[in-house]
Order: structure tokens, then sequence, then C-alpha cells
């Protein structure tokens, strides 16, 4: 997952993206929305996390003019603000979701994960591929039942593959959505991950599901 955070205070920012990194979920951010237009517009997140109290335009404004330009991100409010008033007006202006400060950064990571998959049908809550098995919500791997030790860079690249299993993924796609933009990329750090990826999920279970697509990248395929 690739997450734009859009928050003017710096210590909060930093803390959002910590935790979220921790997860193995990419964080961008943002702290005006102008700025963020212009970033949720060239980059393809797959949601954003959006403060309301930001200096230009606010984040009602900057969500407003997100679905203007047919960004259609889930994008989940964060304010200080708790009147009904203030979170209709969020929800109103084309927000999914509304969290008041302060929050449990649990909560925010389970508010995202649900976002994602309320975004598209072929998202369900927990990943099977054969007898491959992740679960976003647990950070958990297995197969066949037996649980596998992923860091949070191979998960998140795991996690990719098995949301488009069966199609080919390009190593940019891998790279734009499991590193953010101050990752100073290296050319082959994606078949390095993805090497280690096979190390622990295919051969100890005589399997080959990764499959490197040459030139282009790299599918998942049943490995049954």
């Amino acid at each position: 997952m690739r997450v734009l955070v859009v928050e003017d205070e710096p210590r909060m920012a930093s803390v959002i993206r910590r935790s979220l990194a921790k997860v193995g979920i990419a964080a961008d951010v943002a702290a005006r929305g102008e700025e963020a237009v212009s970033m949720a517009t060239a980059i393809d997140y797959d949601a954003i996390v959006l403060d309301v109290m930001l200096p230009g335009i606010d984040g009602f404004k900057t969500c407003q003019a997100l679905r203007s330009r047919r960004v259609w991100t889930p994008v989940l409010m964060l304010t200080a603000r708790d009147a009904i008033r203030d979170r209709v007006a969020g929800l109103d202006s084309g927000a999914d979701d509304y969290l008041v400060k302060p929050f449990a950064l649990m909560e925010l990571h389970a508010r995202l994960r649900a976002l994602v998959r309320r975004g598209s049908p072929e998202r369900p809550a927990v990943l099977e591929c054969g007898d491959l098995c992740l679960d976003p919500a647990r950070r958990s791997v297995s197969r066949g039942g037996v649980a596998i030790d992923l860091s949070a860079k191979e998960f998140a690249l795991l996690e990719m593959l098995m949301r488009r299993a069966g199609d080919v993924v390009s190593r940019d796609a891998l790279l734009e959505h499991a590193w953010d933009l101050a990752y100073e990329a290296r050319s082959n750090v994606v078949d390095v991950y993805v090497r280690r990826l096979r190390e622990k999920v295919d051969r100890p279970f005589g399997r080959d599901t990764i499959e490197t697509v040459r030139g282009v990248g790299y599918r998942l395929r049943d490995g049954r």
C-alpha cells in the first residue's frame, strides 16, 4: 500500500509516517493542500490521509479539488474538530471516512485497510493464492498452514503481487508501491527483494509461484 499523508504539523506527520512504515506502508508527505492535489494527480495512491486544518486551502477544499480532478483515491480526514457539522462537511466534500484527533495509530491503520478494501471489490480482507495466504490486518503470511516470517518490504511486495495475481506487475510499479519518494532508487532493489521472497515463500515448499517475465517484471501464479 502507498499512502499520501497531508499534514502541516511536522511532528504529527512524522509520527504517522513512521507508524505506517512499521507496518509496511509507504507514505509520502505533503504540508499544503495545493501540494497534495498536485501529488495525488500525478501518483496513483491507494489512500490519502488528509488533515482539515492546512495552510492555504483547507482539507475540505483540498478534497473537493481532488474530486473535481477525478481523483477517486479513498480519503480519510483527520481533524481536531468533533462537531457533527464538521464531520458532515468533510464527508460532503468527498471524503470517505473521518477520524478525530487524538486517535490511536492502530485505528488509523485499520481504517486505511478498510478504505482500500472498500475502494475495490477485488480487495478481500485476506488474500489467497493456492496454498499461500496473506492477512494484511494481522501482518501474517503462511503457506499450507506454515507461518512465514517476512520483512516489511517483503510483505509489501508480496501483498501487491497477490492482489494482482495472474497479472504481470512491472518493476516500476512494485518500486512505487513499496518505497516512498525519499528513497533513492537502485535499479536492482526490486530484484533483490523478489529473490528473498522466493527463498522464503517458494523454495522451502518446493514451489515456483513468483515468475519472472523478462524485460517487464514479475507475476504470481498458482503454484499448487
